[in-house]
């Protein structure tokens, strides 16, 4: 399964569009600690919308729920995802829960489904990411594509 997830970070003026909020900015301390203004130590929480196209008007199938922070002090700066995509339309139901390290320098990067519920119950395998659009400070794109397999003890 193929999706796009879409993140639109609050910058102070989107409000009506803004699906993604910075709820912890990194202390002093942390920001003397890192080097070349990274974003070491943000955490940000969303609700973004994930679609079936990479287009933000496609057609929507699921929403993004949880969180990222920045767990890298140097200029080529690494996120950790914690989120569930939660479906509910009449092609798929539930959730699957997402979660790993994101390499952003990389060009693609994996992260783990580590369970599941409704049509996903149980659900285990993994979701490669590949950055599809970035635009600034702002906005960003992740082309999703999830392989599930059936894991039962």
């Amino acid at each position: 399964m193929t999706v796009y997830y879409h993140d639109i970070l609050y910058d102070g003026s989107n409000t009506a569009n803004a699906t993604a909020a910075v709820a912890v900015q990194p202390t002093l301390l942390s920001r003397s600690m890192s080097v070349n203004d990274t974003y070491f130590g943000k955490i940000v929480v969303f609700d973004d919308l994930v679609t079936a196209g990479p287009a933000l008007a496609s057609e929507p199938v699921a929403r993004a729920q949880g969180f990222y922070f920045y767990d890298r002090k140097e200029p080529l700066t690494n996120a950790w995802f914690g989120f569930s995509l939660i479906f509910n339309s009449t092609e798929r139901r539930g959730t699957l829960n997402l979660m790993g390290a994101d390499i952003i320098a990389e060009k693609t990067r994996d992260i783990s489904v580590g369970g599941g519920t409704g049509d996903f119950f149980m659900a285990r395998g993994i979701a490669t990411l590949r950055t599809d659009s970035f635009e600034g400070l702002n906005y960003f794109r992740l082309q999703m594509d999830i392989k599930l397999y059936e894991c039962y003890v």
